[in-house]
């Protein structure tokens, strides 16, 4: 049976007893995303009322609408297990006791669309504005294809003329609904700057035919005005409610998600995941600046370790009130636990996928730097060089342009050491273990720091590491060569590396004079692989320096 393409429209109406950060937190931040992770989701909108003053008063002043490919999906699981109580967290429960909530599913009847239409789900560095005007219409059964037609032949080509006119469609309500009443849904959409209530408008709504369907053939008509107010996405990401006094800690049922208000920590926090296109899970914590437009720094991490290697940097970064301004976004990179996705192999092209996957989950348009160690570096580098529109500045530290043509056998000798030791964790999974974590660590830190807390925090990192997600990162190291490309790179960037990091200092040398028409290379004193950890101080200082220059 063909897919029937519709809209899921949900009016709430919150009581007085709910604060309003917890009924953004809870919708942005846990409600929505759920839905749009479910791949007939196809988009999700938050709007406002504009109306509440005139004709709207006393009506729901807030609207979502979602787009789904096929409406038939939410009369069935795995949509419908998520309106069960079993599912939902006590947060979501109690939010809800506490909200009016209307509810329809309408299918597809005409869509036309201006020749400039961009679908608001997309990331672009335009604003995120939208005026809609929405109609409930009830028709006389008899008339129903008069109305349709109407539509069709005269009414939207009439609108398509207003100026700031975007796309109109047309919905019924869906046969899934299986009721005898049918409601005609119309959804305008027009740019915030629009000639509604203008000469183009009175036309269409002056002709005849217009009167006519008014008169003979709508028994009912509910108009109602919105403004774009958030745009929903798969990837929590609204750090404002939560810097609330009255913001509510969550913890999903399945434990991958999880908020941290400002009054329980330094700054709120989000931790979340994404599923990139071939099944890999990206597990990450955004932190920092609740401003929605606050520039955002993204870390990437070395191989076998997890973003709690950026932790000191991030305590001396941040020290500084000017560095304040930031958005931190934190992630597990392919390999570190299993879920690291089904392409084969790996790549440096694969990992700046993945840097590219975030941006557009949490809708950044350009992250104002990318900062990258090791592996980490590389990819960074790699997403500058393939994205640089998504990129303004990246700071690559202790990697390497090209892949040494010994990466592929060392690395399958560390793959072996491991298989070796046959760690399992507790979960009875294969892992690193102590062998290949001893010898890591040791590699990456200078002789007088071995042994102390960072040294055994990290060995425990790459310790835990899964090992089947080991042998498939890996993989990126093998084989890969950026220098061509490098010298056409037309972002800002800058090069760090550890003093004592082996032959690094010399090999990043010649790498800074190859990116674009040369950029700053900066050593760390005293730093082996990893200087964020060993000179957590020292490292902030370089990277708040070059962020400094960004104007």
């Amino acid at each position: 049976m063909a897919a029937t393409p519709g809209l899921l429209y949900v009016t709430m109406a919150p009581h007085a007893s709910l604060p309003s950060a917890q009924f953004d937190d809870w919708w942005n931040n846990e409600h929505a995303p759920l839905r749009l992770r479910l791949p007939f989701f196809a988009n999700g909108f938050r709007y406002r009322a504009s109306d509440l003053e005139g004709s709207g008063k006393g009506l729901p002043e807030w609207l979502a609408i979602y787009d789904v490919t096929d409406t038939a999906e939410l009369v069935k699981e795995p949509y419908t297990t998520l309106r069960t109580d079993r599912v939902k967290t006590q947060r979501e429960k109690d939010t809800m006791k506490q909200i009016s909530v209307g509810r329809g599913i309408y299918d597809l009847v005409a869509s036309q669309q201006a020749p400039s239409f961009k679908r608001l789900e997309e990331v672009t560095p335009e604003p995120e504005e939208n005026v809609l005007v929405v109609l409930r219409l009830n028709v006389h059964p008899d008339k129903r294809k008069e109305l349709e037609s109407w539509y069709a032949d005269e009414h939207i080509p009439l609108l398509s003329k207003i100026p700031g006119w975007r796309r109109t469609r047309l919905f019924q309500t869906s046969a899934v609904e299986r009721t005898p009443e049918i409601e005609y849904l119309a959804v305008h959409e027009y740019s915030p700057a629009n000639g509604l209530g203008g000469p183009e408008w009175k036309a269409s709504v002056s002709t005849p035919w217009y009167e006519s369907i008014m008169s003979s053939a709508v028994t009912r008509v509910v108009r109602r005005t919105y403004n774009l107010h958030y745009i929903f996405s798969p990837a929590p990401r609204d750090l404002a409610p939560l810097a609330s006094a009255s913001a509510i800690p969550l913890t999903s049922l399945d434990t991958l998600t999880s908020t941290s208000p400002a009054s329980t920590s330094p700054t709120p926090s989000i931790t979340s995941y994404i599923t990139t296109p071939d099944g890999a899970r990206l597990s990450y914590t955004l932190s920092g600046s609740p401003d929605p437009h606050a520039p955002l720094l993204l870390l990437s991490n070395s191989i076998l370790v997890d973003p709690s290697i950026w932790t000191a940097f991030l305590t001396a970064f941040l020290a500084h009130p000017a560095h304040r301004k930031y958005r931190i976004l934190r992630y597990h990179t392919r390999g570190r636990t299993a879920h690291a996705g089904t392409a084969r192999p790996i790549t440096l092209a694969l990992l700046a996928a993945d840097i590219a996957a975030l941006l557009d989950a949490l809708r950044v348009p350009r992250a104002a730097a990318l900062l990258g160690v090791s592996l980490g570096g590389a990819t960074v580098l790699a997403a500058a060089l393939r994205c640089p529109a998504r990129v303004a500045a990246f700071v690559a530290c202790d990697t390497n342009a090209v892949a040494p043509a010994t990466n592929r056998a060392s690395w399958g000798e560390r793959i072996a050491l491991a298989e070796r030791d046959a760690a399992v964790d507790a979960a009875g999974d294969a892992i690193v273990g102590e062998r290949l974590a001893e010898m890591t660590a040791g590699r990456w830190f200078v002789p007088a720091n071995h042994g102390s807390v960072e040294y055994e925090r990290v060995k425990a990192l790459v310790a835990a590491n899964s090992l089947d997600g080991f042998r498939r990162s890996v993989e990126a190291l093998f084989e890969y060569d950026m220098r061509d490309a490098m010298k056409a790179c037309a972002v800002r960037g800058l090069l760090v590396v550890g003093s004592l990091d082996g032959v690094l200092p010399k090999t990043m040398a010649e790498m800074a004079k190859g990116l674009g028409g040369g950029v700053e290379l900066r050593v760390v004193q005293g730093a082996g692989h990893l200087p964020m950890v060993e000179e957590p101080e020292e490292f902030a200082r370089v990277v708040g320096e070059f962020l400094a220059k960004e104007g």
